[in-house]
């Protein structure tokens, strides 16, 4: 008998992050989210990484919302809310108060699937939101953030996958944000994941950064993966995930059973395309094999923003240099995993230590303030070890902080209702929590999220067209046999 392999849609979330900075407005899901509910994905993936913090201050549309419409459009798969642990949506660390009605106010607005992950491991960081959400009737799957470094080896992930079980949730993904997996290293860590979890189904999310990402994503399913992340074609590739249409052909051409319906797919790539075009965004491409990515591990669309950054101050042509750095960095603070936050905090330090050299400094002569919290522990554990005359160097000999970081925060839920409330509703008072007044009033005063975005002409909307014009026409009727839609 084939084997089953599941897939879980990242279009709507992490697909559009990695390509379209984020900007897939509400409305332009509108046409694409009931196709790729009825394809027979397990889960769709909504919201959560940048995607709720860009809808805020960006987009002005209220990311509660967005979750309470497209429980409207998709009725048959579950929403994923994707979320940074204790961090949630930024990268902060809230109090166990916030992260607790952050997890009821998921349910409430209908969302039955959380994928959770700690930037740096750190299981403690994951204990409230599991349990939280868990409480409430949410399947949560937490993440492992994968890096190549000598520190994270395959020990080291079934240690953490060890500990998540103890916890109890309901699977687990490996989550490979620079997509820095290759097929002999998913050989050896799914084997070792999969004894320690057992029966738990094991999912793989990893992006196409190396270019390997989508036979890398084959290969593990040979080895123990039972769920993989995958985007529609159009926004694949690149700095995405492997495409949805050739990864399922792929699978069933090895014998695997995969029960996505592609002619659905392929109606939403169309249309994604067609929404590409018109708003002049990027379709993903394949990237070529680049072994340096390997060393300083930064995602493609931070690249591409450092390389805008450093062209504003006139160091464009020192790219390579301070990517080379970056990697050096990274090892010099005990191989912090390059994803955000600490992603921005690498390749900030990176910059800093050319500048000093530059001026005939030392590396590591300014340090910012989040580089300094992290050395002493601030966000949690650090998987490698730093050398004692930099740790002295960098925090001026600060003691280190070895409590769990969401333990130093303080209730926060009461104290905003006294100063900034009354609030309307629960789903407002965690937005104070998360924004400012200012970026607040300014979502708020943005009003509800429009949903219209003009359709893609097709041969059916022609014909519709065509006999409205004709005045002997009164009304007609349509039936799709295929999809048991008359209308």
């Amino acid at each position: 008998m084939s084997r089953k392999v599941r897939l879980i849609d990242v279009t709507l979330r992490d697909a559009h992050q990695c390509l379209w900075a984020t900007r897939m407005t509400t409305a332009m899901m509108k046409d694409i989210a009931p196709r790729l509910d009825r394809a027979g994905f397990e889960a769709i993936d909504l919201v959560g990484g940048a995607v709720f913090d860009v809808c805020v201050r960006y987009l002005r549309e209220d990311p509660w919302e967005r979750m309470r419409i497209l429980n409207q459009w998709v009725t048959e798969t579950p929403l994923i809310i994707h979320t940074r642990g204790q961090s949630l949506f930024t990268f902060e660390f809230f109090a166990d108060d916030v992260v607790e009605l952050a997890a009821e106010r998921f349910a409430a607005n209908g969302m039955r699937y959380h994928t959770v992950y700690d930037a740096l491991n750190d299981i403690r960081n994951l204990v409230i939101p599991i349990r939280a959400a868990r409480r409430h009737g949410i399947y949560t799957v937490p993440g492992l953030v994968y890096t190549d470094s000598p520190v994270h080896t395959d020990e080291y992930y079934a240690d953490k996958a060890r500990e998540l079980v103890e916890i109890g949730i309901d699977g687990l993904f490996i989550k490979d944000p620079s997509g820095l997996l290759v097929p002999e290293r998913v050989a050896t860590l799914v084997p070792a994941i999969k004894a320690v979890i057992g029966d738990l189904p094991l999912q793989l999310h990893t992006h196409c950064l190396s270019g390997l990402g989508p036979y890398v994503l084959l290969q593990s399913i040979q080895h123990g993966v039972e769920v993989a992340h995958t985007a529609t074609s159009t926004l694949a590739n690149a700095a995405s995930h492997a495409p949805t249409e050739t990864f399922v052909r792929n699978c069933r051409r090895r014998g695997y059973e995969v029960d996505v319906d592609l002619s659905l797919i392929d109606e939403a790539a169309e249309r994604l395309a067609y929404i590409a075009e018109r708003e002049d965004k990027p379709v993903g491409q394949a990237l070529e094999y680049d072994e340096f990515h390997f060393h300083h591990q930064v995602a493609g669309g931070m690249i591409s923003n450092l390389r805008y950054q450093l062209g504003t101050v006139g160091m464009a042509e020192r790219m390579e240099e301070i990517l080379e750095e970056a990697g050096r960095v990274r090892a010099d603070l005990g191989y912090p995993i390059v994803v955000s936050p600490f992603a921005q905090y690498i390749v900030t330090q990176a910059v800093l230590n050319v500048k000093a050299r530059d001026q005939g400094r030392e590396r590591f002569f300014n340090v910012p303030d989040e580089v300094k919290l992290y050395v002493r522990g601030g966000y949690g554990e650090i998987a490698g070890e730093i050398d004692p005359n930099l740790y002295d160097r960098i925090t001026r000999g600060a003691e280190p902080i070895v409590e769990r970081p969401g333990a130093l925060v303080e209730p926060a839920l009461e104290r905003l209702r006294k100063t900034r409330g009354p609030f309307d509703s629960d789903d407002d008072l965690l937005l104070a929590a998360f924004y400012d007044d200012k970026q607040y009033r300014a979502l708020k005063d943005a009003g509800a999220i429009d949903t219209d975005y003009p359709l893609m002409e097709t041969p059916l909307l022609t014909l519709v067209r065509e006999l409205s014009e004709r005045p002997a026409i009164k009304s007609f009727h349509f039936i799709d046999k295929k999809q048991k839609i008359s209308t």
